[in-house]
């Protein structure tokens, strides 16, 4: 089987006799040119199918109008609605989008950010892998390239990060069980360190306070993965203690939807014996029974506001940037498991 023939514009100039450097500026219509060659040589080039190579072409003028972002899994329900936004924002300002995913793996995202810049994308957007600690490959890359981090960032970090108001919205859950007359509530974390199970775990500890309900550390629960089955696992401890919580808020769906799993078990009335609230509002939370009272995060919100963040940075000629933490603002939203109607 034959190899595959790519067209050059070095062939395409030897069919013309003319210059590799004329028939570059005739496809790209260079004013220089006259239009009888600017016509021979856009014909032949159609006729040898002729794609130009947009990263040679980024190469020789420091600009590809390439974008390229990095998650940690493409799978996840909340991250593929940012994709969304990102890849509608980027579209609409003239950018195309490349998408890898580390796999919450320290060091494919490391090699994932090397790769961009030799494919010569003009920026990057980046969700940090769970096990981010090192960020010294990443303030390297942050020097390099205009950067925005987006969801999962880190305060070691100095670039543009968006977020949503991870405190505020886990304070207002919180705040919905203790106006639902619930007292003794549980939470159900991360156990390594990362940004929004802390800021969860903030905003449940000063909706606690401020209501004067004194924190008990036995229902403080902490897992690796925050998925249906460590969910499942938690509500199990939950229900084996003496003194049960009469509400429990997880901070993913994922894990929440497994408390219910676990509660639907052993017979326990959702709401009226124990509350349950999770945080994303993925497509899962209105499937289960009772539905899931959740914190909606606006997914394509945050792919739009970051795309606008690291463009307004690549277009930027000055060498003065601010870095800025956007915050943008969660809905409640309240059903069967805090609410009998």
């Amino acid at each position: 089987m034959s190899k595959k023939k790519v067209t050059t514009l070095k062939e395409i100039a030897n069919q013309l006799n003319l210059s590799i450097s004329t028939v570059s500026r005739a496809i790209n219509d260079h004013p220089d040119i006259s239009e009888s060659t600017k016509i021979n040589v856009r014909k032949l080039a159609n006729h040898l199918n002729y794609t130009p190579n947009i990263f040679a072409k980024g190469f020789r003028q420091h600009k590809t109008n390439i974008i390229g972002v990095i998650v940690p899994t493409i799978t996840h329900y909340f991250t593929s609605t940012i994709i969304k936004g990102i890849l509608e924002e980027a579209e609409q300002k003239g950018y195309r989008v490349i998408i890898s995913e580390s796999n919450n793996d320290v060091n494919r995202q490391t090699e994932m950010m090397h790769t961009m810049i030799q494919f010569g994308v003009d920026g990057i957007l980046m969700s940090l892998s769970k096990m981010t600690k090192n960020v010294d490959a990443i303030l390297q890359t942050v020097d390099r390239i205009p950067f925005v981090l987006f969801d999962k960032v880190s305060s070691k970090i100095p670039c543009s990060q968006i977020v949503i108001n991870e405190e505020e919205a886990s304070f207002n859950a919180i705040e919905h069980l203790i106006n639902i007359g619930k007292k003794r509530i549980a939470i159900i974390k991360e156990s390594e360190f990362s940004y929004n199970s802390e800021k969860r775990y903030a905003g449940y500890l000063r909706a606690l306070k401020e209501h004067n309900i004194p924190v008990d550390d036995k229902i403080i629960l902490s897992c690796n993965d925050i998925s249906m089955k460590e969910g499942k696992q938690m509500a199990s401890i939950l229900l084996s203690m003496k003194e049960r919580p009469d509400a429990i808020f997880a901070i993913t769906d994922g894990a929440a939807i497994g408390v219910i799993k676990t509660l639907k078990k052993f017979n326990i009335k959702i709401p009226e014996d124990i509350a349950v609230i999770g945080f994303s509002n993925s497509i899962h939370s209105t499937i289960i029974e009772p539905q899931l009272t959740t914190v909606d995060q606006p997914g394509s919100r945050i792919g739009t506001t970051a795309v606008k963040y690291l463009i307004e940075e690549i277009e930027n000629t000055n060498d003065t940037l601010t870095s800025k933490t956007i915050e943008i603002k969660t809905n409640l939203i309240i059903r069967e498991s805090t609410f009998k109607v």
